[in-house]
């Protein structure tokens, strides 16, 4: 321990992807769409599907029993990254479960995963939507300098049980995902240098869902106008509660909304495209998922060495919006 506090590091990270991919050639048989139009407006190409009209019911029986899909996914990502660690659900304090497409109202999702992963501690779910993960990751490093030992923070959506499939808007953007990273106690200095968190709920007619609506409603051009004022912003005050500069930053790992809307506030940011982390060609619009799953990318690519600056930003319906500064330490001791 350093100055009596006790540090946190991410030391395992895994994922979880459906296996049905969903081509923007898909998409085009279901309203009048390109897959150029698509490409050029977003940088989605394919995306990841548990549900919709492109996947075949489940054979019942399952395995996985009577779990709904979000949580499927959350636990074959969780239980990756605590095997990677070589550990079990049973050393687990607290399971952090980001979500904005709960498997039910009631309970949290994250219970079923819970049990599924043996959980020795607590379980609750995150819901700021797409700023969900980077929320999580900020709140495990917040219960670690509590006296937590271990913390697991899994991002996971079903997004495709919440998509209007007949709205030529949007329906293209969303893809079914999990990604997970467990958050240790480590002797010495937190990871977490920086970080900034906030809401505006004047602006949930942006981007929501009802329930039993027909599916998500978005007004695009104005998500995408505030979104990128909101990060840039956010990410600038973590930067600057972190004592460092865009320079500083190793790999920046923003959601993944958009190509455009990602290459904007990289750009506004100082921070060049090759240390920007994305996947967004291949899962599309994860919400939750799309940080982790950016950040596994980036690190099972080799692009992360211990000592390297992550700056993770991340913006959602609600709106809502987070940032931070974290320093990377790379996977457990064996």
């Amino acid at each position: 321990m350093a100055n009596g506090i006790t540090g946190c590091a991410i030391t395992s990270w895994a994922t979880a992807l459906p296996e049905q991919i969903v081509t923007n050639f898909d998409i085009m048989t279901l309203f009048d769409t390109s897959d150029q139009w698509i490409v050029e407006r977003t940088g989605i190409r394919q995306r990841r599907a548990a549900d919709g009209p492109f996947v075949h019911p489940a054979p019942s029986g399952s395995p996985e029993g009577g779990m709904g899909t979000t949580a499927k996914l959350a636990t074959r990502a969780a239980s990756s990254a605590l095997e990677k660690a070589g550990l079990t659900g049973r050393e687990v304090d607290l399971l952090l479960l980001c979500t904005t497409s709960s498997d039910q109202l009631v309970p949290a999702t994250s219970s079923p995963v819970a049990h599924a992963l043996s959980i020795r501690g607590g379980a609750m779910d995150i819901n700021a939507a797409c700023a969900g993960f980077t929320y999580g990751l900020i709140t495990a490093a917040s219960f670690i300098g509590a006296g937590a030992e271990r913390v697991l923070v899994v991002g996971a959506e079903t997004l495709s049980r919440i998509t209007n499939w007949h709205d030529r808007t949007n329906a293209f953007l969303f893809g079914d995902a999990a990604g997970a990273v467990l958050v240790e106690a480590v002797p010495g200095d937190t990871s977490l240098l920086g970080w900034d968190i906030g809401v505006d709920g004047s602006l949930v007619e942006l981007c929501y869902a009802d329930h039993g609506g027909t599916g998500m409603a978005m007004r695009g051009q104005e998500v995408f106008r505030r979104a990128v004022r909101i990060t840039v912003e956010s990410a600038s005050k973590s930067l600057e509660r972190a004592k460092v500069g865009p320079s500083d930053i190793a790999l920046f790992v923003p959601h993944q909304a958009n190509s455009r809307i990602m290459s904007a506030i990289a750009e506004r940011l100082g921070i060049p495209g090759e240390r920007t982390a994305s996947v967004i060609e291949e899962t599309g619009n994860t919400s939750s998922a799309s940080i982790p799953l950016a950040l596994a990318a980036a690190a099972d690519a080799g692009r992360l060495t211990p000592g390297d600056l992550v700056l993770f930003a991340g913006f959602g319906a609600g709106m809502t919006w987070g940032s931070a500064v974290w320093r990377w330490t790379g996977a457990r001791a064996s």
